[in-house]
């Protein structure tokens, strides 16, 4: 008799631990899609058999036991902070690259173009007044070039600043999440599987912002360092970046009414931008501070569209107002086409305009030489398409070559971030697979194991009953 009542009660606890690991299967499949879960096992054990002794056998549930795998996921999230970079400077550089057409149909390669033409058609009728008006015209277009270019890449450059304030503040705003989710770890929920599936979700988001360090404490909350020096979690506690626009002044600058650039901040004060250069807020830096800051300026470069559209007037000044525009007596010295804000070299795109005063009967044609050339004026500006004096040259190049090397340098920027992304998403998509073999759910697995224990489950139910008849039995055996 007590043979049976021991083996119904080993039955019964069986019944119990085949019902625990059901149960994990059937979460592991209602969570197979949450962000950031690892699938769980219930641990089986053995209990001791030894029938003189009293030990009945059986088995019993263990402790839920995660499938997470840590290195895993610190891989999933240094792929996806280098995706969040690469897919930023796409989408940083695209309009930027719409802005440079070296086509020469449209834009400064076309104004200019058309510029290098009325002059020559100007040498050949000198003293017409239609081929100086359309000179004059043609001047007017080559200057609203230069200024609507630096308009737009100055729009640029203001979108850029507000993506990255966004992106500290969604930074800040995942970085509060995880310290609340360390609050709650702390009061003693440490190896709860939704919470921790939360964090893990959070973490890989905020990877793909700026570039993370995670370390995992044994009181269950994770700390978070970013750029692997400044905090952003500790604990419970969570420490703000900040960022905005500032101009430089170690080393003094050197422009110092050129457009500011921008600047992250630790939650110390301290300067971390140098130090920023993973994911999105990297790489919105990097078109803010250097690509953008290379063609309108900053504090110690004015920009190669200021040199380009200041060179360019100066040098069609110089030969204006070094030509007569007559003999006299006495000559009369020809006057300068363009203007600019002379005051400040990071604007000089933005401001050229020609002068509204100039008219046409001011524009210089003779060349007092020696040798003297009646039309030597229009001659010399229609050589700056082909230039072959230094004087006619920007950097050693002509005007059209110059452009053409800057919007090279913008487009090799945007293929070399192209390729560099497509490599990317593979790299982030093996990471992912690997993390799923380790710890994602696959739902014939737990339909394997559904099965399995189900019908173990059956089984061992029908061995109570069983067991249940023969003590009913033999109780009624028993009875007087």
């Amino acid at each position: 008799m007590a043979n049976l009542l021991a083996s119904l009660i080993s039955s019964a606890d069986t019944l119990q631990a085949y019902g625990s690991v059901l149960e994990t299967a059937q979460n592991n499949v209602s969570n197979a899609s949450t962000p950031g879960y690892a699938k769980q096992r219930t641990s089986l054990y053995a209990l001791p058999f030894d029938p003189e002794g009293g030990a009945t056998g059986g088995v019993r549930a263990g402790d839920l036991q995660s499938s997470r795998n840590e290195y895993a996921e610190q891989a999933v999230r240094q792929q996806n902070t280098g995706m969040g970079y690469e897919q930023q400077m796409v989408d940083s550089l695209t309009p930027l690259q719409s802005q440079f057409d070296v086509s020469g149909n449209q834009g400064i390669p076309a104004a200019l173009n058309n510029l290098f033409e009325s002059f020559s058609a100007w040498a050949t009728t000198p003293n017409n007044d239609a081929s100086r008006q359309t000179v004059l015209d043609r001047a007017g277009q080559v200057a609203s070039a230069f200024q609507q270019t630096a308009n737009a890449i100055g729009v640029q450059a203001t979108n850029a600043e507000q993506q990255i304030r966004q992106t500290v503040d969604q930074v800040n705003q995942l970085t509060s999440q995880l310290a609340n989710y360390n609050q709650i770890a702390l009061q003693g929920n440490k190896d709860d599987a939704g919470l921790s599936a939360q964090v893990h979700a959070t973490l890989e988001q905020l990877s793909q912002y700026v570039d993370i360090t995670t370390s995992f404490q044994d009181d269950g909350s994770v700390s978070v360092l970013m750029n692997g020096e400044t905090p952003l979690v500790i604990e419970d506690k969570q420490y703000r970046i900040s960022a905005g626009l500032y101009q430089p002044q170690d080393p003094p600058p050197t422009y110092p009414n050129s457009p500011a650039s921008m600047q992250v901040l630790s939650s110390d004060g301290s300067d971390i931008t140098a130090k920023t250069t993973g994911g999105q807020l990297g790489a919105l830096l990097e078109v803010r501070n250097q690509s953008l800051a290379s063609l309108i300026g900053d504090a110690y470069q004015p920009g190669d569209l200021n040199t380009m559209a200041e060179q360019f007037a100066d040098r069609v000044n110089q030969v204006l107002t070094a030509g007569n525009i007559s003999d006299g007596p006495p000559p009369v010295s020809g006057v300068p086409l363009f203007t600019y804000d002379t005051t400040n070299d990071t604007a000089v795109a933005q401001s050229l305009s020609v002068d509204p005063s100039v008219t046409t009967d001011q524009l210089a044609t003779i060349d007092p030489g020696p040798p003297y050339v009646s039309n030597g004026v229009p001659l010399g500006l229609s050589q700056l398409a082909t230039p072959v004096q230094d004087a006619d040259k920007i950097n050693g190049v002509s005007y059209n070559q110059y452009y053409g090397q800057m919007a090279g340098r913008v487009g090799s920027q945007l293929d070399d971030a192209t390729n560099r992304q497509q490599v990317q998403q593979s790299l982030l998509a093996q990471a992912k697979e690997l993390r799923d073999q380790y710890s994602g759910v696959s739902l014939d697995e737990e339909a394997t194991i559904l099965i399995q224990f189900q019908r173990a489950y059956q089984a061992n139910s029908r061995f109570i009953t069983v067991l249940d008849q023969l003590t009913q039995s033999t109780i009624d055996i028993l009875q007087p």
